[in-house]
């Protein structure tokens, strides 16, 4: 049996109020919508269409909007630099992993600009998005570093 673990989540909608509550981040994904447990204990569903993007933050007073929409220079986490474009016109970068095993097939989670603030993850539904745009590669595994340490072949050894 999985221990069972839930993270503070602020769902952003588009024509209403921001929720706030709980989810499940390995259940919270369901056919019809996002599963909200609040903080009084209601379980909720929240269709996809009225869903922007599900913010994981730290504490829920922070709200769901990011401080930075976008970097101010290129980012030095490893993985693709991705812009979101959101259907009102709303524009939202971040880092997604370089694997192709772990994008979603509903959506995308990405980390956002200024993950050091209250949000620390964002989940956007592609039903809630107008494109997404890859803006560069971080930490190619295509580029291999020189091994530190070794000498050419020409220098010669002193303490050899």
């Amino acid at each position: 049996m999985s221990p069972s673990t839930t993270k503070k989540a602020l769902i952003r909608r588009y024509d209403r109020e921001t929720l706030s509550g709980f989810v499940n981040p390995g259940s919270f994904l369901q056919p019809d919508g996002v599963e909200l447990l609040s903080g009084e204990g209601y379980a909720s569903l929240v269709p996809y269409p009225e869903v922007k993007y599900v913010a994981f933050v730290r504490e829920f007073e922070g709200g769901a909007e990011p401080e930075r929409t976008t970097f101010q220079t290129r980012p030095k986490m490893a993985g693709l630099w991705v812009n979101l474009r959101f259907r009102d016109g709303a524009v939202l970068e971040g880092i997604i992993p370089n694997n192709l095993l772990s994008i979603e097939s509903n959506g995308f989670t990405v980390t956002p600009p200024d993950s050091a603030g209250n949000l620390q993850r964002v989940w956007a539904p592609r039903r809630s998005l107008a494109g997404v745009e890859v803006l560069g590669v971080v930490g190619s595994p295509l580029r291999k570093r020189k091994p530190a340490g070794v000498a050419p072949k020409d220098q010669i050894g002193l303490f050899e």
